[in-house]
């Protein structure tokens, strides 16, 4: 029997013991961020809520785990070329990061639409910008370009084993520190979040639930889900700019087979958490962070019989790198 799920596990990008080993990698350089409850939002909820704040992590993302795993699991001699990605944010600004911690240089595509507070943590960090079109198919032509020029190594946002292991240390952390989660409730965009953090939160507590939370602008997890196939949006509508893209192949597996439901929520719902976060937990989040709390505080979640027994919920307050502007922008208009 246990030979057998061993087995089934390894079809999966990430396992276990990936991810222990991505855990005790990065330890010297990630944040163990802290843990937040509130009984005000406990009573709104009538759930038990605990919030992993993420936000608080270097880069203010979770994605510094991803990253700064792949990049120190790199050999000596590949590393020296340095590394490359394509994205509108957190994942750039914490590549930068952890190449600037390892000594090697960044070289980060980025579309021109991308939020400024991304762009400027990514500066930050000393990575080299390269602009492209807001087009996925002009982020990956240039990005093959910056690698045919320098030898680079490609490290993509959440289709990678090495990410998604690097993120699903999360969820070591996560169970040690709240041992009687029942349920966990995170974002979904690419997936490798949610796939690292049900690889490792499922090897330890089999009986967990994991739930996505996806905005209703950019639902494609929830459409693939449903329909048992990969869907990709033509476009996507939502504020939350870190849950636009799509799943991929290895992402795509995981939460097919293993994520228990995914739950989509309005912007207005998010914008509403967002507010919950800043006015009650006191904590500065992006909107693709507000989207836990905007699932569980939804009548989607709240009316389904199947999370009933959903007592001790634990919430991933993914990133806090919100460009102040848009979010006064944001409450107005949703407000």
């Amino acid at each position: 029997m246990e030979d057998k799920s061993l087995k089934e596990e390894k079809k999966y990008a990430a396992d276990m013991d990936s991810i222990t080993k991505a855990h005790a990698r990065i330890k010297p350089y990630v944040h163990k961020t802290p843990v937040l409850s509130s009984e005000t939002l406990n009573s709104i909820a009538g759930k038990n809520l605990f919030f992993k704040c993420e936000c608080f992590q270097k880069g203010g993302a979770f994605k510094f785990r991803g990253a700064s795993n792949t990049v120190f699991s790199l050999e000596d001699e590949q590393a020296a070329k340095g590394v490359a990605t394509h994205s509108s944010g957190n994942h750039a600004a914490a590549l930068a990061l952890a190449a600037k911690m390892r000594g090697i240089p960044a070289y980060i595509v980025i579309p021109k639409n991308a939020p400024k507070c991304k762009v400027e943590n990514v500066r930050r960090y000393g990575g080299q910008i390269i602009w492209c079109e807001p087009t996925m198919q002009s982020r990956e032509e240039t990005a093959n370009k910056v690698l045919n020029e320098t030898g680079a190594v490609l490290v993509h946002p959440y289709n990678d084993p090495r990410t998604i292991s690097g993120q699903g240390t999360l969820s070591l952390e996560f169970l040690e520190q709240v041992p009687q989660l029942d349920t966990l409730i995170v974002p979904i965009s690419g997936g490798g979040l949610i796939s690292g953090i049900t690889i490792g939160a499922k090897s330890m507590n089999p009986g967990i639930r994991v739930i996505a939370a996806e905005p209703k602008g950019a639902d494609d997890a929830a459409q693939s889900k449903a329909s048992g196939q990969i869907i990709t949006l033509a476009q996507t509508n939502t504020i939350a700019d870190g849950l636009r893209a799509s799943l991929g192949s290895l992402t795509w597996p995981i939460v097919r087979d293993l994520v228990d439901d995914i739950i989509t929520v309005e912007d207005k719902e998010i914008v509403d958490a967002m507010k919950l976060c800043y006015e009650i937990l006191k904590v500065a989040i992006e909107p693709s962070g507000a989207i836990g709390l905007a699932a569980v505080l939804s009548d989607s979640f709240k009316q389904n019989p199947a999370f009933k027994d959903s007592h001790n919920i634990g919430i991933v307050l993914s990133g806090g790198n919100v460009d102040l502007g848009v979010l006064w922008e944001s409450l107005h208009l949703h407000g």
